[in-house]
């Protein structure tokens, strides 16, 4: 059992608590899920990680997204040391940065162009940023409870945030054409774009697949506008579809953002655009002294080609239909009531009658100790690692988590 008084990682957790502030910070502080979740971990490989107490999970979080091929996938790792051999952090990016660019432009539907950050959120400011220069314009829509990051004009905390931060930062309901409408309307003469997650995978709330009937009137109203259409694909990106997640539907963006699947793990992100913005993303000033670090994006380049090759996204597909339909026949077994919401590959699951989220809780925590990892609140991830034996691995961890919600009624 993970997080024990005399473990390994309750030892770490100490010690970090003297360094570190509140012992941990953001997303990952595992103080935010149910008591025995380790917060320090010793390895990975392919869809299992082991903490460091030793114990073993199926991973149904995948690093919160990055891992969309298994950890240490010997292809993209074998990439990154053959480039880190030669050089990764230098006075300029090496020659892999072009060849990842014109691989992204050849496999991004709308992208005439792109250029490289580190993380998610500097993907979405940097769009935001290319957008504004763009139009001339400052208003930036977005919809309500989305995720783009926790930058200040973003940040879903408000805890150091000023109000100028946000001052022209509008807000509409996903899936609203309505509200989408008046919104655009609130910022006439000043809109210079809207951004929008690939799907609604807002935190504790089901998750929403976009209507088509939304993404074409955010499209029209951008055109119209002369604004740019911005798609947050940071979570989604390369598990949907390689081209981008709104490519089924018809819509493609100006910009898009993309980080998480990108390179399996390594750290990187990428805005594209098409030529309407390629100007303007000259002309803004965004720059990291890490953004052009040679040995992640060897991994990205790797990691595209891998996905295609070894059929990344149908495997995700059908391991994720086999866990929703697992789960499903679990709960019903155990007369618990649950919601599974969301594309396959990124799995929701909430429980009926649950508005503290216990039952969601005491779900995890005996899955957890029976050796898979799930999570009360947030969309999990599936990994093209993920096999039959793993997700009825995973599924027998389950079991153990709906009999303890059956048991405490």
């Amino acid at each position: 059992m993970p997080s024990l008084p005399n473990s390994v990682d309750s030892a770490l957790r100490q010690r970090a608590a003297r360094v570190v502030p509140g012992g941990m910070w953001g997303h990952l502080n595992a103080a935010r899920l149910p008591e025995g979740y380790p917060q320090f971990f010793a390895r990975g490989d392919g869809c299992r990680l082991w903490d460091v107490d030793g114990n073993e999970y199926v991973d149904l979080m995948c690093s919160w997204g990055p891992i969309v091929l298994g950890h240490r996938h010997p292809r993209v790792e074998e990439a990154v040391r053959r480039q880190a051999a030669e050089g990764s952090c230098m006075n300029g990016p090496g020659a892999v940065m072009v060849e990842l660019a014109e691989k992204l432009v050849a496999t991004v539907a709308h992208a005439d162009w792109a250029m490289f950050q580190k993380n998610g959120g500097d993907a979405t400011t940097t769009a935001v940023t290319i957008a504004r220069a763009g139009t001339g314009r400052r208003k930036i829509l977005a919809a309500r409870g989305s995720y783009h990051g926790s930058m200040p004009w973003c940040s879903p905390s408000l805890v150091g945030v000023t109000a100028e931060d946000r001052a022209h930062i509008l807000h509409f309901e996903y899936n609203d054409v309505a509200s989408l409408e008046a919104a655009v309307e609130q910022a006439k003469g000043d809109l210079a774009g809207i951004i929008v997650a690939a799907f609604r995978h807002d935190l504790a709330r089901d998750q929403e697949l976009p209507t088509p009937a939304f993404a074409r009137r955010v499209r029209e109203l951008c055109d119209a506008a002369d604004a740019a259409l911005v798609l947050d694909d940071v979570r989604a990106g390369f598990r949907l579809h390689p081209a981008g997640s709104w490519e089924p539907l018809g819509v493609r963006p100006d910009l898009a953002c993309w980080s998480k699947a990108i390179a399996n793990g390594h750290p990187l992100a990428a805005v594209t655009g098409n030529d309407r913005f390629r100007a303007a993303a000259a002309s803004v000033f965004v720059t990291g002294s890490f953004w052009c670090e040679a040995s992640a994006m060897a991994a990205a380049l790797a990691t595209l080609r891998a996905m295609e090759e070894e059929g990344a996204i149908a495997r995700m597909t059908a391991m994720g239909q086999r866990l929703r339909d697992g789960l499903a026949a679990l709960a019903a077994a155990n007369g618990v009531a649950i919601r599974q919401t969301g594309p396959v590959q990124m799995p929701m699951v909430l429980f009926e009658d649950d508005p503290d989220f216990a039952r969601g809780e005491r779900f995890c925590a005996a899955a957890l100790r029976a050796g898979a990892y799930f999570h009360p609140r947030h969309n999990m991830f599936l990994s093209a690692a993920h096999r039959e034996a793993d997700i009825d691995r995973a599924l027998a961890a389950a079991a153990a988590g709906f009999a303890a919600v059956a048991a405490a009624g």
